[in-house]
Order: structure tokens, then sequence, then C-alpha cells
């Protein structure tokens, strides 16, 4: 099928949570109050790295990269979720639908990136901390930041093209306010094998295999942990990892609970599967924030300085 002679929708419709329409306008508050609070705990936490000196350090680096891939994935989603919930503004451009999938993709397996990152600095600072210095330059932080954004675009650039082929002609209304590519796909009435085929590759060789290596960096920092005689040392390592563990447990969990619900929830009600992902994609940019900020001394005393000097 060529590329250029197939049929698409001028438009798609959004859709918010299906049975709770009449609600929506109460949804709306929330959500912007969640908005409000990942742009304004993502911001303040990349003003407290840049202007505190004791923060320049590869952990509290990667954690502004993490800031900013929150910060970027709430911007995506931000203007069609207000329109939809707030105005009931139900189009998007069949190009800007491609946009804001690529987009919300992208920062997605950014953001799996930097945790696989921030995972290997905790192995780093555990396991081999007189070579914490060497290992971790500023100029290996750099590449490995320009080394995830680089894994995410060129990982993803294809998407859009695959779904450009496709002719669009079962339906126009996708089950989100945002688009995604698996619900884009099942909208087209032509073979979608290579997209499914596609996107399971990706979310294997990416999400899959970030953290498998995860995993394994907690499993070798624990082997070393464990070897340490003093039990207040140990406590002491384990605990520079916890804010880590729990922003993993916040992407990671929402990511495997919508999977498992879209394969396995065949029989549960739609808006089950819409909330799971809204969750997905909400949930991490609010909490990181809080997680790095209530657990990590550093980062209050920091923000508590920039206030002061603000209040001055």
């Amino acid at each position: 099928m060529g590329w250029f002679n197939v049929t698409h929708p001028a438009s798609f419709l959004l859709t918010g949570i299906p049975g709770l329409e009449s609600s929506h306008p109460w949804l709306a508050g929330p959500l912007c109050v969640m908005y409000a609070a990942a742009l304004v705990g993502n911001t303040v936490v990349l003003q407290a790295v840049r202007t505190e000196p004791s923060l320049h350090a590869p952990m509290y680096y990667f954690l502004s990269m993490l800031s900013f891939s929150d910060m970027a994935m709430s911007m995506a989603t931000l203007p069609t979720v207000l329109r939809t919930f707030c105005l009931d503004a139900r189009n998007i451009a069949f190009d800007a639908c491609l946009i804001q999938m690529f987009l919300i993709h992208s920062f997605s397996m950014m953001e799996s990136g930097i945790l696989l990152a921030m995972s290997f600095d905790r192995y780093v600072a555990i396991c081999d901390p007189l070579h914490y210095a060497t290992v971790l330059t500023n100029k290996v932080i750099s590449e490995v930041g320009l080394a995830v954004t680089a894994r995410s675009i060129i990982t993803l650039f294809p998407l859009p093209f695959l779904i450009k082929r496709l002719p669009i002609c079962r339906s126009n209304v996708l089950s989100h306010s945002y688009c995604l590519h698996p619900d884009m796909m099942k909208l087209a009435c032509a073979d979608i094998t290579i997209n499914s085929i596609y996107g399971l590759f990706v979310l294997v060789s990416t999400f899959g295999m970030d953290l498998f290596f995860i995993f394994l960096s907690y499993v070798l920092i624990l082997q070393s942990v464990l070897a340490i005689a003093s039990r207040e040392e140990r406590f002491k390592a384990l605990n520079t990892c916890v804010s880590h563990i729990l922003a993993v447990l916040a992407f990671y969990v929402p990511m495997i609970g919508v999977s498992t619900v879209h394969r396995f929830g065949k029989h549960i009600p739609h808006y089950i599967h819409v909330l799971m992902s809204n969750i997905y994609l909400f949930v991490p940019p609010v909490l990181n924030p809080l997680i790095y900020s209530a657990k990590t001394k550093e980062i209050r005393r920091a923000m508590v300085r920039m206030f002061h000097r603000l209040k001055v």
C-alpha cells in the first residue's frame, strides 16, 4: 500500500472518561492541581540544582534530567487533556495527534533511560565509591543525557510514519484525552502486524531492558551493602537509594498495570483502562519532586535557601 495513497481523517476525537462525562467539569479541577503541582515542583527542583553549588553533583544532575522529562511529559499532554475536560473541545488534527503521540512516547522513554542512569549512579556511589568522581565526570553525564535523548528520538522516529501508512477508516474516536500509538493503530482498517511487532520490540528493547538493568544494579548494590560490617553504615548506604527506588516504582508500577489491564482485562470496564493510563502519565511527574524533596535533605535545604532569597 502506498505511503501517500491512504485515507486519513482530518482530525481525531479525544475521549475523557467514558460514563463520567457529566463529571468532567468536576474532574478538571483536580487535573489542573496535578498539572500545577508537576510543573511547579519540577521547576523548583531544576532551579535548586541550577543555583545551589552544593547540588552540582552527578546524582542531582540526573535528578534535574528527570525533572525536565517530567515537565516535558506534562506539557505534552496538558493542552488536549484540559481542552477535553474543561472545554469539551475534543477535536485534534491528525498531524497534531501524531506529534503528541511521538512526544509522549519519547519523553516516557527518556524517563526510563534516566532512571537507569540514576541506578548506575547509585551503584558506583555504593559499590565503587573511590572511583565515583572519576567515573561520573561532567563529560560522562552529558554523554549519558545525549545518549538517552538520541535513543528515544531514533527508536520512536518510525512511529508517526507507521501510523501514516495505515488507512484510518473504522472510526476517528480515540480512547483517551491524548494520542497514543496503540490507540491510533487500532482504528486502522488494514493489517497492523508491523505496528504491533515494532511496538512490542520498542517496549522490550528499551523499557524492558532498562527495568532489567535497574533490577540487576540493585542486586549488586544489595550484595555490596550486606558485606558492610556496620549495621549503621548498611542503613546509611541503603537510605541513599530510597528516593530512586520510589521514583522507579512510581514510574514502572503504573506502566506494568496499564499493560496488564490492556492485555488481560478485556472484561474490565473501559473507564478503568482510561484511569490506569491517566495514572501512568500524570502521577510520576507529581510524585517525583515530592519524593526527592521529602527524602533528600540537600534538596530540602537548597529549596529553603532559594525561597529565602526570593523573600529577601
